[in-house]
């Protein structure tokens, strides 16, 4: 009897596809950080806006601005840049200012300290698989030093589509050569990395390195706290 294509075993994996925030780096500090410089900056180029807002009033208005158009969701550059836009225009400060305020702080957004299993396991790793990255937001790998470890890195606000579009995951395997079944999608968020990946016909490892509660209905093809955990399933996995 032949076998239905239900219980064949699934194709042996080729690639592994990377989120970035939270799954190689813990983003919070970052976020801190940078909003911070921008603020510093603003109290010394825009003193008008600094006075009128706060570091959380201000991300009250990104907030409320994403509610506005879809574009928001999957462009967070172009949210940034909108939203000081706005208040600069609100203050009489020169427009010009944007472009130089969102540069310092793409700048501080790509400064991050990797996880300390990330350098040594991308090495291991690559030298088996086919490695690639897809993200929401907007870190800058090649000033973060991790473009060379990845064939393909697509970006929501570049690709114009976000995570959990079926899209953007289609696009990189495209782009690696490899079909969707034979690629490993990692990252930390059960929605848009877990639940997003296997809808696009991926298998998904939640990566879950500050010991959150799984939501009911998410169920990973495997849970791991560091990518030394993740080598050594894929290695079962052979």
């Amino acid at each position: 009897m032949k076998p239905s294509a239900s219980t064949l075993p699934p194709p042996p994996i080729e690639a592994v596809l990377f989120d970035l925030d939270d799954t190689l780096w813990a983003i919070e500090p970052v976020l801190v950080r940078a909003e911070g410089l921008l603020y510093d900056w603003l109290r010394q180029h825009a003193p008008a806006v600094a006075a009128a807002h706060t570091v959380a009033s201000l991300r009250e208005r990104r907030m409320a601005l994403m509610q506005t158009d879809p574009i928001y969701r999957i462009d967070l550059w172009k949210l940034r840049h909108t939203a000081l836009t706005e208040v600069f225009r609100e203050h009489d400060v020169d427009l010009t200012l944007v472009d130089p305020a969102m540069a310092l702080f793409s700048e501080a957004r790509s400064t991050v300290a990797l996880f300390d299993d990330v350098e040594p396991a991308l090495l291991r790793l690559k030298d088996k698989l086919t490695l690639g990255s897809v993200s929401n937001g907007f870190a800058d790998l090649e000033r973060i030093g991790l473009a060379g470890h990845f064939g393909v890195s697509i970006a929501a606000h570049r690709f114009g589509r976000a995570k959990p579009d079926p899209a953007i995951f289609h696009a990189a395997c495209e782009a690696l050569q490899v079909a969707p079944g034979a690629t490993v999608y990692v990252g930390d968020d059960p929605l848009l990395d877990v639940q997003g990946a296997q809808q696009a016909g991926l298998r998904a490892v939640w990566m879950n390195r500050f010991a959150r509660t799984l939501p009911d209905g998410i169920y990973p093809d495997a849970i791991c706290r560091d990518l030394h955990e993740l080598h050594d399933w894929l290695a079962a996995q052979a």
